[in-house]
């Protein structure tokens, strides 16, 4: 196992580099001088000389690309042109909501999608098995904003369980933490729950025609240990593909969920730095999620592993 995960270590560094350089460019490719496009219309050129000494823009292209990779490797992610702090320090406080938020929803989704996927796919031409499917389909239409609206209508103005708006650090009340998080978590889990379900049905259906399944049934299993502990594992891997794809968005950043409930995460620091062309923040946080988005790889890769052991031969 250790081998497998060594392997796949190194196959990511290739990725990381060519994200790096890609990264790196959007500046560069950006229509218009970088530093003109930060100052603003109402900047003197002394102001445009100073942001390009800041960001080392008067330097040539390939001394930039070094000097900005060196900062990553020891950890500096930069400044931010407008505030003045580290991108870091900016960054930090942002992690604890959004990671919050994303493994709540990744947690709602398992817990609704799966079962739901299982029990179609046992009832498979039933009107149990269309009703999780409609489900499924007008679940996955239905836009995430209006689910975040319709969720504050209900549980917050109507019910009062939750609160409307807002974020309470897990620091200052770990059940307001909870509360605080529980909607936004619930409007991303629903649409991302009806994908699992209709991903875990569909790979549920191909495994209950092989033969292990007849001969766990012609043992006398229940349906029940057929369907959850032979079936669903084997049918896991395309399921584990797509949680593993939410996931890395989710942490990435959901930039309507988080303006619909003014959670302070990653995503409202990235369109913030977009609407105020903050380069370095946009450019740190591209490699921020393109590490994670690796990070969570090398999990579901483990996962594989794990479910199928011939899969890290």
């Amino acid at each position: 196992m250790l081998g497998f995960i060594a392997r796949r270590l190194l196959a990511s560094i290739p990725v990381v580099l060519i994200v790096g350089v890609i990264t790196f460019s959007i500046m560069h490719a950006a229509p218009g001088d970088p530093a003109v496009l930060m100052a603003g219309d109402e900047a003197t050129p002394e102001d445009v000389a100073r942001i390009r000494e800041d960001l080392g823009l008067d330097k040539p292209v390939l001394i930039q690309f070094v000097r900005w990779t060196g900062r990553l490797l020891r950890g500096d992610l930069g400044t931010s042109i407008f505030s003045k702090h580290s991108i870091a320090s900016l960054l930090t406080p942002r992690l604890q909501p959004s990671l919050g938020y994303a493994s709540m929803a990744i947690i709602m989704t398992g817990l609704i999608g799966l079962p739901l996927g299982v029990i179609a796919a046992w009832k498979a031409g039933t009107i149990t098995d269309r009703a999780i499917m409609l489900f499924s389909v007008l679940g996955f239409a239905i836009p995430v904003f209006w689910l975040g609206l319709m969720a504050i209508l209900l549980f917050a103005v109507q019910l009062g369980w939750f609160p409307a708006v807002g974020y309470t650090p897990i620091g200052d009340s770990f059940f307001g933490f909870l509360r605080s998080l529980t909607l936004p978590a619930l409007a991303n889990a629903i649409p991302f729950s009806a994908l699992v379900a209709r991903m875990t049905r569909s790979t549920m259906l191909e495994v209950l025609h092989e033969d292990y399944i007849r001969t766990a049934r012609a043992k006398g299993l229940s349906e029940v240990v057929v369907h959850t502990r032979h079936a669903l594992r084997n049918a896991a891997i395309p399921v584990v593909t797509v949680v593993g794809v939410i996931f890395g968005a989710l942490i990435g950043g959901a930039v309507v969920t988080e303006m619909v409930f003014a959670i302070p995460g990653i995503g409202r620091l990235i369109i913030d730095a977009v609407v105020r062309r903050d380069f370095p923040i946009v450019q740190a946080m591209l490699m921020v999620i393109s590490v994670s988005y690796v990070l969570v790889n090398l999990a579901t890769d483990v996962v594989y592993a794990y479910l199928d052991p011939r899969i890290r031969y």
